[in-house]
């Protein structure tokens, strides 16, 4: 008896997509901004070496370092932030009051052992009270933080005046501005190192991480989700008070100086290392990876532009002011010329056909 010739024939499956090829995914990591980032430091670094001999030393590697140690401390939680869609301006402010906080309470004899712990306990307090005014009361952020910013830096003042202190135990002075295990990588740099790898994976790899993504996305979204968002909200801003506290501390020890006026200008920079780094203003948006690279380039060229002869110090204001214009206004021109470029590639086979 013969088979059905009629009998329905099974479509055949469909034949698996190509994996990317290499050159597809030199060109998709060419459009990202990290790879800009990567090609600018190149550059940063053939310029300045051909300004100064010095640049590229181990002891301009050190210095460079240890100048630029505080502001990279600080951009690291300040990126969740911006992440979720908030800001904080009063970093620098809450370094300043740490530092303050460190002063008096050596001056009245206390070890730095304890002195350590209060001042990170006196960080959250300032993170958690930002924290509480966006998150309960509702209030925007950048008005909240700009308040602040005064408030701690007066509150500095008023712990310590405009005294300094100066005597502060050299073993731990040295941890500060010491070397780590005889190499040229200083100390700060390895806490740097800890945090960021602390946050990265914090803010890639938990599902914390994720909630911040989709909070700085949509925010509404979020909640409707079943996220806690002002909760979450609330731990950032502590942890990002935490670490300026931390800052603060490290700016204190490194040089030898605890005050009230330390730090002054560095919410700035530590905003436009963020930014610069690809993390959206508007939120949702970027990584750890690319503040990092952000802060090497922003230390390569306030380095470059100390060790020249010819350039005025006041330069490095100019560069950062313009870095943080192009930082807002890049990654936005980037994402629209990558959509563009899409799109334009989805339409080709719909033309075709």
């Amino acid at each position: 008896m013969q088979a059905d010739s009629t009998a329905p024939v099974s479509a055949p499956a469909p034949a698996p997509a190509p994996a990317p090829s290499g050159t597809r995914r030199v060109r998709e990591f060419a459009a990202r901004w990290e790879a800009l980032l990567l090609g600018l430091i190149l550059v940063t670094v053939i310029v300045g070496q051909g300004i100064s001999s010095e640049f590229l030393t181990t002891d301009s590697f050190t210095t460079g370092s240890l100048d630029f140690s505080e502001v990279a401390l600080m951009a690291l939680p300040l990126a969740l932030v911006i992440i979720a869609a908030e800001i904080d301006l009063s970093v620098a402010s809450v370094l300043a009051l740490s530092s303050a906080v460190t002063a008096s309470l050596w001056n009245a004899g206390l070890p730095i052992e304890l002195i350590i712990p209060i001042c990170l306990v006196v960080g959250a307090l300032c993170g958690a009270f930002n924290g509480v005014l966006v998150t309960r009361f509702g209030l925007p952020s950048l008005a909240v933080t700009i308040g602040t910013l005064a408030l701690f830096r007066g509150l500095a003042f008023v712990v310590i005046g405009d005294e300094s202190v100066t005597d502060f135990p050299a073993v731990w002075t040295d941890r500060a501005f010491g070397n780590f295990a005889g190499t040229f990588v200083p100390d700060t740099i390895v806490l740097f190192a800890i945090l960021a790898i602390a946050f990265g994976v914090l803010l890639h790899a938990t599902p914390f991480g994720r909630s911040v993504y989709a909070i700085g996305a949509n925010e509404e979204a979020a909640y409707f989700a079943g996220l806690r968002v002002k909760r979450i909200k609330l731990i950032l801003f502590v942890l990002s008070g935490t670490v300026a506290a931390l800052a603060g501390i490290v700016i204190s020890l490194r040089n030898s100086t605890a005050a009230a006026n330390v730090g002054q200008g560095f919410e700035l920079t530590a905003i436009t290392a963020v930014l610069l780094g690809g993390v959206s203003i508007f939120g949702g948006r970027g990584t750890l990876i690319g503040v990092a690279l952000a802060l090497f380039l922003l230390g390569a060229i306030q380095k470059a532009l100390l060790l020249s002869e010819s350039i005025s110090s006041y330069w490095i204001q100019i560069v950062t002011g313009t870095l943080l214009v192009v930082s807002v206004l890049g990654p936005n021109v980037v994402r629209r010329a990558t959509e563009a470029r899409r799109r334009r590639s989805h339409q080709r086979p719909e033309e075709g056909q």
